[in-house]
């Protein structure tokens, strides 16, 4: 594979076989590979929120129900 340098940009090359625009900068990607990271983090923690919230909810509905059994009795 064969580069060329992209003029005016210092960590830009072009792959001569395909063309591609390729960024050879070590921390770009480490800063690329940080972000992904935090990202994936937010998703879990909002996925964890909404399971959260379901169990309030079964829970909340449990308690109505028995709640209800209990007024029933009387």
């Amino acid at each position: 594979m064969q580069f060329l340098k992209v003029l005016g940009h210092e960590h830009l090359v072009r792959d001569t076989t395909t063309g591609a625009i390729l960024n050879n900068s070590k921390t770009e990607y480490d800063e690329y590979l940080a972000r992904q990271r935090k990202h994936a983090g937010q998703e879990a923690e909002i996925s964890q929120h909404g399971e959260d919230i379901n169990n309030i909810k079964n829970e909340l509905q449990d308690i109505k129900s028995l709640l209800l059994q209990i007024l029933k009795k009387d």
